[in-house]
């Protein structure tokens, strides 16, 4: 299933030109039109799926199966110090397309790419209380 509307839908059917890196029955793996550091990909399933709450649990596993196989050949190719795997879900979240993707951020000592938060600090009787209510959602 695609969406005719979804640029990543039209980069998998050949209708968008990209740079492949990988592919395979389940993903393709493209760089980054807009990339954060030299050598950012995105692993894209072929089939469309809004965000991770659709994607099937299979194919999140999947997903980062094949994240970590290839940061671990790409570290060496690059010659980076380090990666993020980074997967946004919802415009709030920084998700700018509306299909499942996965980020492989090269990281390079000193690269400026910007990607973290500002740190806040974990009350006690909150913690207790969310953990609770997740107990509960879980169970």
């Amino acid at each position: 299933m695609r969406d005719e509307n979804c640029i990543f839908c039209k980069i998998l059917a050949g209708d968008i030109p990209s740079f492949k890196v990988y592919e395979d029955d389940d993903f393709m793996v493209i760089l980054d039109a807009g990339p954060a550091t030299r050598g950012h990909a995105l692993i894209i399933p072929k089939e469309h799926y809004k965000d991770l709450y659709e994607l099937p649990e299979e194919l999140a596993a999947k997903a980062f199966v094949l994240g970590k196989k290839l940061i671990t050949k790409l570290t060496g190719i690059l010659g980076c110090d380090g990666y993020n795997l980074v997967q946004n879900n919802g415009a709030v979240a920084g998700q700018t397309v509306g299909h499942f993707h996965l980020h492989l951020i090269p990281r390079y000592e000193g690269d400026d790419a910007g990607l973290g938060w500002h740190m806040g600090s974990l009350d006690a009787a909150d913690a207790a209380a969310l953990i609770d209510q997740i107990k509960e959602e879980m169970d």
